[in-house]
C-alpha cells in the first residue's frame, strides 16, 4: 500500500489551528468590539505566545477568553509539533521519500522483465538476467523475500502478483515479459489469467510444479511452460549422455567466448521484410550464421535456404561473434 504524503498527517492540527484563529479572531471582535485586525492580530500573539503587549487594554471577559485561547492554541501547536516529531523518529519522512523513488524508477522501466515471485527459482532467475544486464522488476510479499530484495536493494513491490492493480504498477504495459515463478501453481494460474487478461501479446514463461499444472497454464495464457523437475531430469540425462554437447552449449549460451548465440526479431516495417536471406545481406560476409527462423505462427525453419522470404515477427537465431552478430542486427533494423 502507497505510503501517504507525510505532509497529510498535518490536515488535523492545521484544521485545528485554523478554528483557533477564526474563533479567537471572531471572539475578540464580539467581546472587545475591536476591527478584524487588531483581533486577528490579537489571536497570533496569543496562540504563538511571542510575548508582545496587549493591542488595547482587555476587559475581564477578554483576559477570561484570551485564557481559554492560550490553552486551545497552545494544545494545537504541542500537537502539531508532537506529529513533527512522531514523523522524524519513525523516519516516515524518510520512507515515503524512498517510495517515491522507487515508483519513479517503475516509471522509467521500459522493455523490462516482470518477475512474479522471489524464491529459490526466482533469486535464480534475477541473478541471470542481471548477468544479461536486463532491466527487471519482482513482485512479492512473502516477508522473507521482500526482506531479502531491500537488503540486495532490487526494484520490487510488496503485493500480489495476481492483482491488476499490482501489475499495472508494475509496468505490464511497457514489460518484455513476464516470468511467473510463484511456488504455489494454482498462483500461477491466477497470476497468468490476470497478465495476460491485461496485456494480449505479452510473452509470460510460467513454472509449473506437477505435470497436470502444464497443461492449465497454458490454457491461462502462458507462452512457455517449464518444469524444474523435468528440466533437471532432462539435464542429468543429456550431462550423462553427451557431456561435450552440453559443455559446448553452455558456453555458446553464456557468451563467455568468442562465439555466441543469439536471437532476433524482424521488425515491422524493416526494409528487409518480403526480401529473401540472400538479398537482406543476413548471409553475406562477416555476418553471424543463421541456424534457425521461426514465423509469427510457430512454423520453424533449422538452417534456412538462402531464397527463404523473410517476414515482419519472424524470429531469427544466429551464431557468430560479437561483432558479426553486431552487424546482423545493423541488418535486421
Amino acid at each position: 500500500m502507497p505510503i501517504p504524503h507525510p505532509i497529510l498527517r498535518f490536515r488535523r492540527p492545521a484544521v485545528l489551528l485554523a478554528v483557533v484563529l477564526v474563533g479567537g479572531t471572531w471572539g475578540y471582535v464580539l467581546i472587545q468590539h475591536w476591527d478584524v485586525l487588531d483581533s486577528f492580530f490579537m489571536t497570533l500573539i496569543t496562540v504563538s505566545t511571542v510575548g508582545y503587549q496587549e493591542v488595547h487594554p482587555l476587559s475581564p471577559a477578554g483576559r477570561v477568553f484570551t485564557s481559554v485561547l492560550i490553552v486551545g492554541g497552545v494544545g494545537t501547536m504541542l500537537y502539531a509539533f508532537g506529529l513533527f516529531a512522531q514523523l522524524l523518529g519513525e523516519g516516515q519522512l524518510g520512507a515515503w521519500r524512498r517510495e517515491r523513488d522507487v515508483a519513479h524508477r517503475i516509471n522509467a522501466l521500459r522493455e523490462h522483465f516482470i518477475i512474479c515471485g522471489y524464491g529459490r527459482i526466482g533469486t535464480r532467475i534475477a541473478l541471470e538476467l542481471d548477468r544479461e544486464r536486463i532491466a527487471q522488476i519482482v513482485i512479492d510479499n512473502n516477508s522473507e523475500a521482500v526482506g531479502r530484495l531491500r537488503h540486495e536493494g532490487r526494484l520490487f513491490i510488496e503485493g500480489d502478483a495476481a492483482s491488476e492493480d499490482v501489475l499495472r504498477e508494475a509496468g505490464i504495459d511497457r514489460a518484455r515479459g513476464l516470468i511467473c515463478a510463484v511456488d504455489a501453481d494454482e498462483r500461477a494460474v491466477y497470476v497468468t489469467l490476470a497478465a495476460r487478461a491485461l496485456r494480449r501479446d505479452l510473452y509470460i514463461i510460467a513454472r509449473a510444479g506437477q505435470p497436470a499444472s502444464l497443461r492449465r497454464l497454458e490454457l491461462a495464457g502462458a507462452n512457455r511452460v517449464l518444469s524444474p523437475y523435468r528440466m533437471a531430469g532432462h539435464r542429468m540425462a543429456e550431462m550423462a549422455l553427451r557431456p561435450a554437447v552440453v559443455e559446448v552449449m553452455d558456453s555458446l549460451q553464456a557468451g563467455g567466448g568468442e562465439i555466441g548465440v543469439e536471437e532476433m526479431v524482424v521488425p515491422d516495417g524493416s526494409p528487409i521484410v518480403g526480401r529473401t536471406l540472400e538479398s537482406s545481406d543476413l548471409l553475406g560476409p562477416g555476418t553471424a550464421r543463421v541456424l534457425a527462423l521461426r514465423r509469427r505462427d510457430g512454423t520453424l525453419h533449422v538452417s534456412p535456404t538462402a531464397t527463404l522470404p523473410l517476414q515482419a515477427g519472424d524470429l531469427v537465431v544466429v551464431l557468430g561473434s560479437a561483432q558479426e552478430i553486431d552487424r546482423t542486427v545493423r541488418a535486421l533494423a
